[in-house]
């Protein structure tokens, strides 16, 4: 398991908030993704996607099909997501399909901005041997830390510029009336199997 918190000054949590959920601006910022597509909502506040993200050498490249839920509490904010299988994703040549656990962010005011708490308990499956897990979890979890501190600083700039800055399903659910629908029988949880456990507590700050 994964666990890493920090706080950012200047950064509201209702902006690492849309940070985490906007998919135009993830492509700006998120420099392992590949992949991310729209699969569907369940409801206003769960939908299902496809992520596909690039790996360092030798590793392969890994793939998630992931349902994901948030709740906006006012002064805390949850977003939650896990791996499940999806007829229309069946995995893909050249990817190692990936199952997260559990993986979650939390978000909280804090000394005039916000404080993030990120776990992740993920099994990136394949051969990869434990140390190999491990020492590229200590390294991968932090630097995207850093990077949502740069995206979070840039990001009500570059929404303004956009031609629909006030889209935010994420926010506003009415939004999402227009989307695909997936149905939860179309859904299926994906087994675990034994997978490799890591903890490793890392301060991104």
């Amino acid at each position: 398991m994964v666990k890493v918190h920090s706080v950012f000054h200047n950064v509201s949590p209702e902006t690492m908030f849309d940070v985490l959920h906007d998919p135009e601006y993830r492509k700006d910022w998120d420099e392992h993704m590949i992949a991310s597509i729209e699969i569907g909502y369940l409801n206003p506040n769960n939908d299902v996607g496809y992520y596909s993200l690039a790996c360092p050498a030798p590793v392969k490249n890994r793939d998630f099909v992931l349902q994901r839920s948030w709740l906006d509490l006012g002064n805390e904010k949850f977003i939650l997501n896990h791996s499940i299988e999806h007829k229309d994703y069946p995995p893909r040549k050249g990817f190692v399909r990936g199952i997260s656990i559990l993986t979650g962010f939390i978000l909280r005011p804090a000394d005039s901005g916000c404080f993030l708490g990120y776990v992740s308990q993920t099994d990136p499956r394949g051969k990869l041997p434990p140390w190999l897990v491990n020492k590229i979890s200590q390294k991968f979890a932090p630097k995207v830390v850093k990077q949502l501190l740069t995206a979070a600083e840039g990001y009500e700039s570059w929404k303004a510029s956009q031609s629909n800055p006030k889209q935010k399903p994420w926010i506003y659910p009415e939004q999402t009336l227009q989307s695909p629908r997936v149905s939860i029988s179309e859904c299926v949880l994906m087994p675990t199997g034994s997978m490799t456990s890591v903890e490793t507590d890392s301060d991104g700050k």
